[in-house]
């Protein structure tokens, strides 16, 4: 069915500003599934490009090659995506096209066979496996046999698959104990006996295990292709669930003592949730460091190969998690470069550091800053010297190395003199960025060099490269400054000079401005000369503004809030000019779970009617009282609109109409409902006789009009 090209001209212009936008890529591949695949192929290239570890893409850009019998690209795309999409889904697909496709061939059973093994391997812990276990059974009793010694090894191969799938928790395992229950009666009743009995403890963990493997998976969406982070709820309900299987996995719930067995188990978890989860560094990270314990473990008892190929699947991990879709990810290349350090692999880790450094459209400031630290710490002080200049000159890089490379010369070769030249040279670039200033004066600071933190003040202050309300830190920290070192008439020179930049930026104006400004000559820490109501009566709140910095770096802290905070709000900020909801329109929500016909049902609860609405309910029988007939709402009002009436009122006259009698009849009978066996009777009012009777009977509960 051919779709309309504005809806694709709509998905490909949303695609343009979100690659990962799924409903698009939905409607991109039913166009697709309409074409042929030379025209498609491009579009799936760009899907299993977007959606590397979706086993649901790649099995339908499979499926569309097979149909058109392209089977050398078939083999290429399951090269490019089965190892690595552990989907039993796509896994399927693989041993469906093996067995069509290679059933003319002399080898076909052995290569039938492999295929079965291999995917067994990779995908025989899936709590969905049954079907990949019963029928590789299935293909193994239908091989034929000629000969005694054939025969036998045909049992043993069959006997042998059995015996591995009734202790692998999954479902339908009870019908796989049934079917080798069956089959080792059909060989030999002496023995059969003995052969289960052996299995069957094996067996029944596996299906107490099988039980929970179901609840613990039960609501995790394996098919769902892996987006950036969106923070939604259903995200996070699957994050929740995809760490539940995997502590529970790490819990040994099989309750078995081979190491290997419970890593690989939990590395299968592992390996699930990254389908899902592959933009998520954590989940890569937590893998990784899963594996190096697991490592660590095998080796302290003896297990010196096992230990060294988990370091290398670890290993192999991170080259993963850094050459897929977290290419840009900076916490994986540190974690992984930290990893290669403990190995003592230094070469490794200068690569890693120097992939990222050519990574394109990135910030590389923090990776100069941790290269120089490793350097220092493997090679030396002159190796990081060396990596200090490149990246002075790579114009990409930030203040934070100058910083950075000073501190490492003052704390690593205690020249302080070093650290000058580098910091004075960082000014030069940087002399525009009050962040790097403060870091400068705090470094200063810590070696109570008073007359050169008074020139660097004064420089910074004097040559016009601050706007004035970026130096409001700096015009902070000179006041504390001269506070603890100057004299009054110094702190007294500042202060005037602050309180004329301060104007000139807009900040604290008004009537009681010279009270404001003079608090902060007198303050420390978090004391202050005033109460908290003082300082509300005249307005105080701290005059720290937050430096700006180059594009892409997040807002410097900032480093002079003398007032407690709450919520990043003042506490002595004037509540009158605070942004607040307006609760009059507010209204409650009710948790509900069971409706009443009619109700309007909203997710979880909902809320109440509106005020006039509630008053008319409350006066209103309750609905209990009401059981029939019921008006049909529509033709009742298709009447009423379709009534005429009379301009003048005509009386009816003569036999005509009906006598009003019947109308007092009417107002005559009262229902009351009778206590013992509840049916209605009707009482008639006759006369002032029965009036002291009919005053005795009690109303019914629900009648609202005669309580």
């Amino acid at each position: 069915m051919a779709i309309n090209p504005d809806r694709i001209n709509a998905a490909h212009s949303k695609l343009a500003e979100d690659p990962h936008d799924v409903d698009s890529w939905l409607l991109l591949i039913k166009h697709a599934q309409c074409r042929s695949i030379d025209e498609a192929r491009e579009t799936y290239e760009q899907l299993v490009q977007t959606f590397p570890t979706c086993g649901r893409y790649w099995k339908t850009y499979i499926e569309q090659e097979i149909r058109a019998r392209n089977y050398e690209r078939v083999e290429k795309l399951f090269q490019r995506c089965l190892i690595r999409v552990l989907s039993i889904d796509l896994w399927k697909t693989y041993l469906l096209y093996v067995k069509e496709t290679k059933a003319s061939l002399p080898t076909y059973k052995e290569k039938m066979a492999q295929a079965y093994d291999f995917a067994l391997d990779k995908m025989g812990l899936d709590i969905q496996s049954h079907t990949l276990w019963s029928d590789y059974i299935k293909f193994l009793k239908g091989v034929e046999a000629i000969g005694s010694f054939a025969e036998n090894q045909k049992i043993a191969a069959i006997r042998k698959v059995y015996q591995r799938a009734v202790i692998n928790p999954m479902m339908n395992i009870e019908s796989l104990w049934k079917e080798y229950v069956t089959f080792e009666q059909s060989i030999n009743p002496m023995i059969a006996e003995k052969l289960t009995q052996e299995r069957s403890r094996d067996y029944m963990n596996a299906r107490r295990v099988a039980k929970e493997y179901e609840a613990v998976t039960r609501g995790l969406n394996k098919t769902h292709p892996s987006v950036p982070p969106t923070g939604t709820q259903e995200e996070h309900k699957q994050v929740e669930l995809w760490h539940s299987y995997i502590n529970w996995e790490k819990s040994n719930p099989l309750k078995v003592e081979d190491p290997a067995l419970i890593a690989k188990r939990v590395m299968f978890a592992y390996e699930q949730s990254l389908l899902c989860l592959g933009h998520h560094p954590d989940i890569w990270y937590e893998a990784a460091t899963f594996l190096q314990e697991s490592s660590k473990t095998l080796q302290e008892k003896g297990d010196v190969d096992s230990s060294k190929l988990f370091l290398d699947q670890a290993s192999q991990l991170f080259e993963r998690a850094v050459t897929g879709v977290l290419n840009k990810c900076t916490l994986l290349y540190f974690t992984y470069a930290d990893f290669e350090e403990q190995n003592m692999k230094f070469e490794k880790v200068h690569k890693i550091y120097q992939d990222f450094l050519e990574v394109p459209n990135t910030d590389p400031t923090l990776c100069y800053v941790q290269y120089m630290k490793f350097c220092r710490r493997a090679e030396g002080i002159k190796s990081a010297r060396n990596v200090f200049k490149k990246a002075r000159e790579d114009e990409r890089s930030n203040f934070h190395v100058y910083v950075s490379a000073a501190l490492m010369e003052y704390y690593s070769s205690k020249d302080k003199n070093v650290a000058f030249r580098i910091f004075d040279l960082g000014l030069r670039k940087f002399g525009s960025s009050s962040e790097f200033i403060l870091a400068y004066l705090d470094y200063l600071s810590h070696l109570n060099e008073d007359n050169n933190t008074r020139v660097l003040f004064e420089r910074v202050l004097t040559q016009g490269t601050l706007e004035p309300k970026d130096s409001m830190e700096v015009w902070n920290k000179f006041l504390e400054f001269e506070s603890n070192i100057g004299d009054l008439a110094s702190v007294v020179k500042v202060e005037k000079r602050r309180a004329g930049i301060l104007e000139e930026a807009g900040i604290a104006v008004g009537e009681n401005k010279h009270t404001i400004q003079v608090i902060d000559r007198y303050k420390f820490m978090s004391l202050l000369p005033l109460t908290t109501e003082e300082l509300k009566s005249i307005g105080y709140q701290a005059l720290s503004i937050p430096t700006t910095t180059r594009a892409g770096q997040m807002p410097a802290k900032t480093v002079n809030s003398a007032l407690p905070t709450t919520n990043g709000h003042s506490n002595y900020l004037d509540p009158d000019h605070i942004p607040r909801p307006d609760f009059s329109q507010m209204v409650p929500f009710k948790p509900k779970v069971n409706w009443r016909p009619g109700e309007f049902m909203l997710p979880g609860g909902g809320f109440p009617l509106p005020p006039a609405a509630q008053e008319l309910v409350q006066v209103l029988p309750p609905p209990t009282c009401f059981t029939g007939p019921h008006v049909i709402v529509e033709k009742l009002c298709d009447i009423f609109d379709k009534i005429r009436l009379p301009d003048n009122f005509q009386p009816a006259s003569g036999g005509e109409g009906h006598p009003t009698k019947l109308f007092d009849l009417a107002k005559s009978v009262h229902w009351i409902v009778d206590q013992e066996s509840g049916r209605k009777r009707k009482s008639m009012g006759r006369g002032d006789d029965d009036s002291d009777d009919d005053s005795n009977i009690s109303a019914p509960t629900n009648d609202v009009y005669r309580k």
